[in-house]
């Protein structure tokens, strides 16, 4: 290990956030059964950041450490000096007798983000990933009790920056998009940024880098990607393992709330399904740092957590996840459903569910477009909150997301000015969020309100708001800016031959227009294929109503199987 000196390594890291429980006795024998306990010596390693986690470790005698990141790796001799608060450099965790190690990456594939190495002679209970899978998938209480301690550590591995490096300008929109790539997969990562980190400066250096290579990602370990595609990174992490299966009984197209359960629900009624998203799973309730208006979480529940909840019984019911890949044409030639991707695949599916949900709006502002894709975002989570710091952001939007979002960055920025076009915040937030948005000291609420103008020159450094009341003016420096304020359906690339309404919500039930037959509920007016969730008229703009339709219109996929779409 690099010559450290392990003898030296603080005692057990406490476990102060439920992220490192101790198993039981009990516990212990149920994995037994299905592990195999092996001998360590001191200085071994058990895995390497860069490299698959091939099997669930226990710590059985002695200890192991888990260093985030490759010591050894060159991209380590660069990092140590930085001496940032919750830096991921040189991040150290020790486990004593009936911890585990590893992260949600093991469950879904991706190659460790940590490198773990046997301190003492000892023990390890060694679990294949198959078993442990259905342990966590079947277990109500041991399983849950893994699966909880590695999504608190996946979002504190988010919170350090561990994982990917991004290199490259900050003021690039190829920076950001590999950014918010990861961000949407909630995938750790750092951006070392050109314009002010000289490791990022010492590292282009070092590697003979030029302009074209930029942006650099580097995966845990040493590989490195130059300037890549959002699928080559995706290849890397192991997000996107299977090819596209040519037929399949049900193809669910958009893996938001509607989606993924539209695709467990199937999937465990033993139907074929292929689940296709353009960027991740979660949609945009991934993006929400807590929900708290979901039924059966009282204390709330964050969307990336429900999304990694929902991606694995996706996994475990035998459904096919194809992500990245963006539809881009649905056909029906006498009947026969064709679904053509941007990557140049295609399916031919017996059924489709049209899940693709909404696209953001944009602000329409003086001189915004210049900060579209460097200063301007559309999610405020944990990695957005980290790009921000302690600089004042400012939030435009009166509905909950909006709330959600001024209320998160509110736990670190100084300053959150929360834009409002409307004069009552109740014409669209629940009393809830209201409470906790007007309560808080660090968040000022802006009535009546409209982003008139973004000033800077690299990057955005303050905006113009205009108040719609008075017709004063006033200029409030930022470098972040927030949108929420509404979304359009994504249903374009369905083509014109699908019926909607006049703003483009893909029409359902009695009220699509079709021949020869009667349409059920939530199919469109091409047979065969259904719409849940925001992209469908008349939907409650619910994540408990995206899943409700979802769970309901697997009935309706049944009986348009079973009867080849013939009810007269």
């Amino acid at each position: 290990m690099g010559g450290r000196q392990m003898g030296t390594l603080p005692a057990e890291t406490p476990d102060t956030l439920g992220a490192f429980p101790r198993l039981t006795p009990l516990q212990l024998q149920t994995l037994s059964e299905v592990g195999t306990t092996a001998s360590v010596s001191e200085g071994q390693v058990l895995a390497r950041a860069g490299e698959p986690l091939g099997s669930f470790f226990v710590v059985v005698e002695g200890r192991v450490m888990v260093h985030q990141g490759d010591p050894d790796s060159p991209q380590s001799d660069q990092e140590p000096s930085r001496d940032e608060p919750g830096s991921a450099a040189g991040q150290i965790e020790i486990h004593g007798p009936g911890r585990f190690v590893g992260d949600i990456g093991l469950l879904e594939g991706q190659p460790s983000f940590a490198t773990i190495v046997a301190l003492d002679s000892g023990r390890v209970l060694e679990v294949p990933v198959d078993d442990l899978e259905r342990i966590v998938t079947g277990d109500p209480l041991l399983g849950d009790l893994i699966l909880r301690a590695y999504l608190i550590r996946r979002s504190m591995a988010i919170g350090y920056g561990s994982g990917l490096r991004v290199i490259g300008s900050r003021f690039s929109p190829d920076t950001r998009r590999l950014l918010d790539f990861a961000a949407r997969n909630r995938v750790p990562h750092r951006l070392l940024d050109l314009e002010r980190d000289p490791v990022a400066e010492a590292i282009v250096r070092r590697m003979g880098l030029d302009v074209a290579d930029l942006p650099v990602v580097i995966v845990a370990g040493s590989r490195i990607l130059r300037n890549p595609s959002i699928v080559e990174v995706s290849h890397a992490l192991g997000l996107r393992k299977t090819r596209l299966p040519a037929t399949s009984d049900l193809l669910v197209v958009g893996a938001g709330p509607a989606g993924l359960a539209t695709t467990v629900y199937a999937a465990s009624d033993g139907l074929s399904v292929v689940l296709c998203d353009a960027i991740a799973t979660g949609g945009q309730a991934a993006r929400s740092a807590r929900i708290e208006n979901y039924l059966g979480f009282p204390s709330g529940i964050s969307g990336a957590e429900l999304a990694e909840r929902a991606t694995l019984q996706v996994v475990k019911f035998g459904a096919t996840l194809f992500a990245p890949s963006t539809a881009q044409e649905l056909t029906s030639d006498g009947g026969a459903l064709n679904v053509h991707f941007s990557d140049g695949t295609s399916v031919s599916p017996r059924a489709v569910v049209v899940a693709s949900g909404m696209e953001y709006n944009r602000l329409a502002a003086e001189n915004l477009d210049r900060f579209e894709y460097t200063s301007v975002y559309y999610a405020a989570t944990i990695n957005e909150a980290r790009e921000c710091g302690t600089d004042p952001v400012v939030v435009v939007g009166g509905g909950n997301s909006a709330g959600q979002a001024a209320v998160f960055l509110a736990g670190t920025a100084s300053r959150v000015h929360l834009i409002v076009r409307g004069r009552d915040l109740t014409a669209s937030m629940s009393r809830y969020l209201i409470v906790q948005v007007q309560s808080h000291p660090r968040i000022s609420v802006h009535q009546q309100t409209v982003v008139a103008r973004a000033n800077g020159t690299n990057r955005l450094e303050s905006i113009i708001v205009d108040d719609l009341a008075s017709g004063a003016r006033e200029e409030i420096a930022t470098a972040f800016l927030f949108v929420f304020i509404g979304a359009t359906p994504a249903t374009t690339w369905l083509g014109p031959d699908i019926e909607r309404d006049e703003h483009g919500y893909l029409v359902t039930g009695s009220h699509a227009t079709s021949s020869g037959s009667r349409r059920q509920s939530l199919e469109t007016s091409v047979p065969g294929v259904f719409a849940v969730g925001d992209a469908r008229s008349g939907s409650v703009k619910r994540i408990s109503a995206a899943v409700g339709e979802g769970a309901s219109v697997v009935r309706m996929v049944h009986d348009h199987l079973e009867t080849g779409g013939c009810r007269l």
